[in-house]
């Protein structure tokens, strides 16, 4: 099955891709393009999933990096073809001929460009990574190389939507410590709970920090299964694990 990407017309003038599970070598669970080195799928379907990621991208398998991501505000600057994965959930370069590939299954897939300044980056901005700066430090990181954030474009692929994100109210509460201005992130649900809007945070953030154009895709992983993996959406289903999609750009 051929490989579908979703790609979007801020990011033209850069090689990217938001890459759907459709396409992948991974059966089961995983069925798919699953290219989670960290799930429990078999490890040679995975690698062949990603090698069909690089050659998308025009690259070589191991010109695909990518970093162990902990949730954190944390970025890593990538120079060249690397098998580390260093501890991080953001990475920049200016580097032409390398991806940079963030994996994610609900939370939000980030790629940024200057193309003017050659500098792209890509983010993993779950709830708490957003909340801990990793957007705006990705932006302090590109700037760093080069770049320009009024100059910057931003795009975030497929995430989970407000209405498939319920959460408790302990939830909303620790938001509203960081920032009473994120009430606007949340609408009242059933039982007292809430609906968060991740996709809505991260592009709020992204503007306030001077980003030159951002948007989201507006695609939601917990609510299409054909085309995404969602962490919720196999918890839910009470599934032992989950595939993880690929989000890459190159220069």
């Amino acid at each position: 099955m051929t490989l579908e990407i979703l790609t979007s017309e801020l990011l033209d003038t850069v090689h990217h891709g938001f890459f759907t599970r459709r396409g992948g070598a991974s059966s089961g669970i995983f069925q798919g393009l699953n290219c989670g080195v960290g799930s429990s799928d078999q490890r040679g379907a995975v690698t062949l999933n990603r090698a069909r990621v690089a050659e998308a991208m025009n690259v070589a398998p191991t010109a695909l990096v990518g970093v162990h991501q902990i949730h954190s505000p944390d970025v890593a600057v990538i120079t060249g073809p690397t098998a580390a994965r260093p501890r991080a959930d953001a990475m920049v370069t200016n580097t032409p001929g390398v991806a940079l590939g963030i994996l994610t299954a609900d939370c939000q897939p980030v790629l940024f460009a200057d193309a003017e300044a050659g500098v792209i980056g890509a983010a993993h901005a779950g709830w708490r990574g957003a909340l801990d700066g990793v957007l705006e430090a990705t932006l302090q990181a590109m700037e760093d190389l080069g770049a320009d954030r009024a100059k910057t474009c931003a795009v975030i692929g497929p995430s989970i939507s407000q209405r498939a994100y319920e959460v408790g109210p302990e939830f909303f509460d620790d938001f509203l410590q960081k920032d009473p201005d994120h009430n606007r992130f949340f609408a009242q649900g059933r039982e007292g709970r809430y609906q968060f809007d991740l996709p809505g945070l991260g592009l709020h953030l992204l503007r306030q920090a001077g980003i030159g154009q951002a948007e989201w895709t507006r695609h939601c992983t917990y609510s299409n299964a054909e085309l995404f993996y969602s962490y919720r959406r196999a918890t839910h289903a009470g599934e032992a694990d989950y595939g993880r999609l690929i989000s890459c750009i190159t220069l």
